[in-house]
């Protein structure tokens, strides 16, 4: 269906694009992954005729769309994109956000293009808000009005341009679960993304990006839990961590909590991994740390390596290790953990510095 031939992007100040070959097939959920910077984004502009490659071909039901005088309006008929910043007319209502591209790009006429503008809302959940104005909707409302109109144009492929990453925390959940849906009913997808555990649920295969080229790529499976060239690897590695950086005078408790446990999913770790991170972060942070300088920096890192917790602490202050402190909190930390040790780096911004495995 979409193919690449040795494309190059060159700009003046970098190349995203060495070399980038690969092959998007009918009914594929393709995620493509990788490091800022890496062109991901860009691939997808290119593929929707937004931007042009420097050099190579780009397929699209084997007439190269790249070629000169191809026509473009003729492409986005098939081919919708969803981007991060929604991209509504905001001067429209929902249901003619959805109408007046039928009307303008299908020819079809206004009776049918609401018919179907109001059929397409229903699917995503929306058909209530047809009346309203784009400014009257949440942000993962306005996703899903911009994926229904993608949809109403009934196109063989949808991209998507990092869909979630304008949204609130609390509003994610619903646009992941729409893009499920359309994964359900067979609709090839490209989807740029930096949630690996959306990427791991929703994808047929996924394209790794880095060094200029899709670096690697394979099953969710093969690409997670057994990717085969160093870069992947150190990437999906640095995925395993979780790092919050803590400001003792902003620290919002409960939202470190939730990032917690979302960490816990996205590495499916079971509730015994959940209450010992959070004991930790309650005990060791909030307890010692904070009890000691109230107005910490703090850094917390947590790997989990496959079989055990490893932690890192780090805070500013002067010299103080504060698990040598005689209370219930260290007690209950030290009662679990392993290959203790502790630092003190005077030339540092973070001086002290705690390292521990836990089961």
């Amino acid at each position: 269906m979409i193919r690449f031939e040795h494309i190059s992007k060159v700009y003046e100040n970098a190349t995203p694009h060495k070399d980038v070959n690969g092959v998007i097939n009918k009914g594929d959920v393709v995620t493509i992954i990788g490091p800022s910077g890496t062109g991901k984004s860009t691939l997808l502009r290119m593929i929707n005729g937004l931007e042009k490659p420097t050099s190579g071909k780009i397929y699209f039901n084997d007439e190269e769309i790249t070629a000169p005088g191809y026509d473009l309006l003729n492409l986005r008929r098939k081919v919708g994109m969803i981007f991060q910043s929604f991209n509504l007319f905001n001067n429209l209502s929902v249901l003619d956000n959805l109408v007046v591209p039928q009307i303008d790009i299908l020819k079809l006429d206004k009776i049918t293009s609401r018919e179907r503008a109001m059929e397409t809302l229903k699917k995503v959940g929306l058909d209530r808000q047809a009346g309203k104005m784009p400014n009257q909707l949440s942000g993962g409302q306005k996703q899903r009005v911009a994926i229904a109109r993608a949809l109403v144009m009934n196109p063989e492929v949808i991209l998507f341009d990092e869909p979630t990453s304008a949204l609130d925390p609390t509003m994610v959940n619903e646009v992941e679960n729409t893009i499920k849906w359309l994964a359900s009913n067979n609709t090839t997808m490209v989807i740029v993304t930096h949630d690996m555990k959306f990427a791991r649920e929703v994808s047929t295969r996924i394209f790794y990006m880095d060094e200029g080229e899709i670096y690697e790529e394979g099953t969710p499976e093969e690409i997670f839990d057994h990717p085969k060239r160093s870069r992947t690897k150190a990437f999906i590695s640095n995925e395993r961590v979780l790092d919050l950086n803590i400001d003792a005078e902003k620290i919002n408790p409960d939202r470190i909590n939730d990032m917690i446990r979302d960490f816990c999913k996205s590495q499916k770790l079971d509730e015994k991994y959940l209450y010992n991170i959070t004991s930790v972060f309650e005990e060791l942070v909030l307890q010692c740390i904070l009890s000691y300088k109230k107005d910490a920096k703090i850094a917390f890192s947590v790997f989990f390596n496959g079989e055990f917790l490893e932690y890192k602490v780090k805070f500013n202050g002067d010299r103080h290790d504060p698990l040598q402190e005689d209370s219930i909190s260290v007690r209950i930390i030290q009662s679990n953990i392993a290959n203790y040790s502790f630092r003190y780096h005077p030339q540092s911004d973070k001086q002290n510095s705690l390292k521990f495995n836990s089961q």
